[in-house]
């Protein structure tokens, strides 16, 4: 698929289809536990084309499981029946350690298995693009030192902390390439650690390993899309704008037209309601007085895309999910 005409085809219509990160509440559609669907490939590319079947989106687009990559490093990761997997503990936090870590090959840990489940995901869905979802670079080196640790050895070893990112942002670039190489007409990277970053530490430890990620994997076929739901991204988002990404994906700690009024009128900017409040908690009808909200506030962008804040919870009500569908064709076609 030329991904440069979609850009330029999404930009262009009138009406534009919802591209929620929806993927984790294809378990209720299955009847199966999250931990079955993160340990089975054909699970997650059935999951991905019964959603695909039931809503009316943009593209489809897999699942946001930010431990993925750092358990291919040798990281601990939490996997249960009803939660999203999550990394424990540490593995690296001297110089010497960041030396000594290695880098995985694709299809370490559970990472061949996403690939393959990508691969499959573009047999069963021909009729929009398929993105694959991955961590970013500082989100990853994050997991690695420990979530709550990793600001502050920015101040006290970024040495340390750039070595790292040296070899999770190597890590990467393979990953999403081999994701590009089974037929993912995209990828969605997932950065929120570092939407909690200062602007200045942001522009040091994240933006230019993302960009180094961009520029070795997008071209006319390929779309490299940029996740984040940090609080501090409001004050990111001038140096946000200077990349100049394909698409931004915006969290609902960002007010939607804020993100609109200061990153590229080129770009495609999607977001953002609240997936936890509104698609997970909410009713049908506060997730269609949420989605008109954002609407308001948004749909005089010619490059605006409604969209989910963050990924959808497993738990969602498809109530909720199907209301926000709705309720965006209905407000497109008023």
């Amino acid at each position: 698929m030329n991904m440069k005409q979609w850009l330029e085809d999404v930009k262009s219509s009138s009406v534009k289809k919802p591209m929620p990160i929806l993927s984790f509440p294809s378990t209720q559609l299955m009847g199966i536990t999250v931990k079955e669907l993160v340990m089975d490939s054909a699970l997650q590319a059935k999951g991905m084309k019964m959603v695909a079947d039931r809503v009316d989106s943009s593209a489809a687009v897999s699942m946001m499981d930010l431990s993925v990559e750092a358990e291919a490093f040798g990281a601990e990761a939490r996997i249960s029946d009803d939660e999203v997997p999550t990394i424990v503990g540490h593995i690296c936090q001297t110089q010497e350690e960041a030396d000594a870590l290695a880098v995985p090959a694709v299809g370490a840990g559970r990472t061949g298995l996403y690939v393959d489940a990508i691969r499959q995901a573009c047999e069963l869905i021909t009729d929009r693009p398929v993105f694959a979802g991955v961590i970013g670079p500082f989100s990853l080196a994050g997991r690695l030192i420990g979530v709550s640790d990793a600001m502050i050895f920015c101040y006290d070893d970024p040495d340390m902390v750039h070595t790292i990112l040296k070899k999770c942002t190597a890590f990467l670039i393979d990953y999403i390439k081999a994701y590009k190489a089974v037929g993912a007409s995209g990828v969605i990277m997932a950065e929120p650690l570092a939407g909690l970053l200062p602007p200045a530490m942001n522009a040091e430890f994240s933006l230019p390993y993302v960009k180094e990620i961009r520029d070795a994997v997008e071209d006319d076929t390929f779309v490299f899309g940029y996740h984040n739901c940090g609080d501090a991204v409001p004050r990111q988002l001038d140096d946000l704008a200077e990349l100049h990404l394909s698409i931004y994906h915006i969290g609902n700690a960002t007010p939607m037209k804020l993100a609109l009024e200061k990153l590229p009128a080129d770009s495609i900017v999607m977001g953002n309601v609240d997936p936890a409040a509104q698609f997970c908690n909410g009713t049908t009808d506060s997730i269609r007085a949420a989605t008109r909200a954002v609407m308001d506030d948004c749909v005089s962008f010619a490059n605006f895309v409604p969209s989910s804040g963050c990924d959808i919870p497993p738990a969602s009500s498809w109530d909720n999910i199907d209301a926000f569908f709705d309720e965006a064709a209905k407000y497109y076609a008023k």
